[in-house]
């Protein structure tokens, strides 16, 4: 770069000026007595959007994670870890609670869980910690202020963005979301116009805090959140590392970080590494109900590319942050989670994850735990869920598990944990949250066999609702269809399926 800074001195500099714009504003409770202050803490990492299936770890060919790989032999590793939805608020609803979508009901873009829900989470049922949390995700601040009343320090997404946007989560807290749509509608700011004379004098009067230097270093644009909310992941890593060796111990920290999520603006260290490098995927049919580009211009063949390119950003940033608390010492009395909400798709004519399609790229997430001092890796191959990480960690730290828990402790924290037992998932967004599902996609997946079903989507046309059946062990592309081939197994998964839409649906009869 041409300043005399280099990238990391320079990043550091940037986000501490354009948080010197406002001042800080944190959610800090006063300080109250911790149970045990002996017990190892525990630390959550969940990068946004990140497919498995786009891991070298899990046997895809671009070498996105080059260091991550390297640090793979101190974890639990697991290989068929599944998210219980295909989008971010029902999939981190479920991550918190232990209970599927069906059950928690945050089943729409930025819903929020059932009342119920709002005092039995991770954060409630862990209130021994000091509990910790910061996401760059608008949809997860909205469940982390639903549970605010359980968090010791709740840091606004906000104090690590920046851009002319970020005031609307000040003035408007409670209305973040029709707060943006209103200024963006309003400013137009993709095409430079406005749709308000008063309001586009206003608009020039916010400082753009973009500099010549900034855009050198992300020269596809730089990661944003929304229009003109802007972040570098830099920021995050660096305010998470500092904050996790001042707080009290023992802590819980949940940090949901955004990349690589779409949009994907990866640094200039990582741009055009996998263009034209001759792998293929597997090309796949256009599906019934694929969800097209909209406003997308690039292909699905570009667009994955930029995604792995963004994946390089949160391998070597996640290096970092590992280097770190090695360093501080923190890796001995800390358990690190790393993890995903849900995936990201290309193909079958679908480019993201706003899809009713469950196929295994949206589904399949990393899940890696690191325990405190651990030098041996262990690969766990059993079919598991994100409901499975709270019960989990109750376990670990001898705290009850709750019977409306659904998730199963994992292996090899408990060795009974069943072998074939049943995993779920549900993309039902266009649902009123109380009221029976009358539109949705549901997977169940038991042993090799995973069957998805769709019902009330209107390019079923004739058809009442739609079944694939595959065997992801043999058939890990999901190419051969074998609900008809295989119609007795089909209707056995199909029937257990429905059995549990139908006792989930239940409590919201008509009467």
């Amino acid at each position: 770069m041409s300043t005399p800074f280099n990238r990391r001195d320079f990043l550091k500099l940037a986000s501490l000026l354009s948080l010197s714009y406002i001042t800080p504003h944190l959610f800090l409770k006063p300080e109250r007595p911790l149970q045990d202050p002996n017990a190892k803490n525990i630390l959550i990492i969940v990068f946004d959007a990140l497919s498995a299936l786009h891991m070298p770890l899990y046997g895809y060919a671009r070498d996105t994670m080059p260091n991550f790989s390297r640090l793979v032999n101190r974890a639990t590793i697991y290989h068929n870890h599944y998210a219980t939805a295909n989008f971010t608020t029902p999939g981190t609803a479920s991550l918190l609670t232990g209970t599927y979508p069906w059950t928690h009901r945050a089943i729409k873009i930025g819903g929020e869980v059932q009342e119920y829900y709002a005092n039995r989470n991770i954060f409630h049922l862990l209130d021994q910690y000091f509990r910790v949390t910061y996401s760059h995700n608008f949809f997860v601040n909205k469940l982390q202020n639903q549970f605010s009343s359980h968090l010791d320090l709740y840091t606004p997404r906000d104090e690590l963005t920046f851009g002319k946007n970020r005031w609307i989560a000040k003035l408007f807290k409670h209305d973040v979301d029709i707060a943006t749509l209103s200024w963006n509608q309003i400013s137009n700011l993709d095409d430079g116009l406005t749709s308000s004379l008063f309001l586009s004098h206003i608009i020039q009067m916010f400082p753009d805090q973009i500099t010549p230097e900034m855009l050198e270093a992300f020269p596809r644009g730089l990661p944003r959140i929304a229009k003109d909310i802007f972040f570098f992941l830099e920021d995050s890593i660096d305010w998470i590392s500092s904050h996790i060796q001042t707080i009290p111990q023992p802590f819980l920290g949940y940090f949901h970080l955004l990349p690589p999520h779409d949009p994907y603006r990866t640094r200039d260290d990582f741009v055009d590494v996998f263009l034209d490098d001759g792998w293929k995927p597997v090309d796949k049919p256009t599906h019934l109900l694929f969800k097209g580009r909209g406003r997308r211009k690039k292909t699905p063949k570009n667009a994955r590319q930029l995604y792995d390119e963004f994946i390089l950003y949160v391998d070597s940033e996640f290096h970092r942050f590992f280097n770190t608390l090695e360093q501080a010492g923190i890796l001995d009395n800390t358990w690190i989670i790393f993890t995903s909400d849900h995936g990201e798709m290309f193909e079958r004519g679908t480019v993201g994850h706003l899809t009713p399609l469950l196929h295994q790229p949206v589904l399949r997430i990393p899940l890696l735990i690191f325990e405190p001092g651990q030098e041996k890796r262990r690969d766990i191959y059993a079919n598991t869920s994100a409901v499975d990480l709270l019960p989990t960690l109750l376990h670990i730290t001898e705290n009850p598990i709750p019977s409306w828990i659904e998730g199963e402790v994992l292996p090899p924290y408990r060795s009974s944990h069943p072998g074939d037992r049943n995993i779920f998932a549900l993309e039902a967004k266009n649902n009123n949250p109380f009221r029976p599902l009358s539109t949705a996609s549901a997977m169940i997946l038991n042993g090799e066999y995973k069957l998805i079903y769709y019902d009330g989507y209107s390019k079923l046309r004739d058809r009442d609702y739609l079944v694939e059946l595959y065997n992801v062990n043999n058939d890990p592309e999901e190419l051969d269809d074998l609900s008809t081939s295989n119609p007795e197994i089909a209707s056995d998964l199909l029937a257990e399926l429905l059995t549990r839409l139908e006792a989930a649906d239940e409590p919201y009869q008509e009467e």
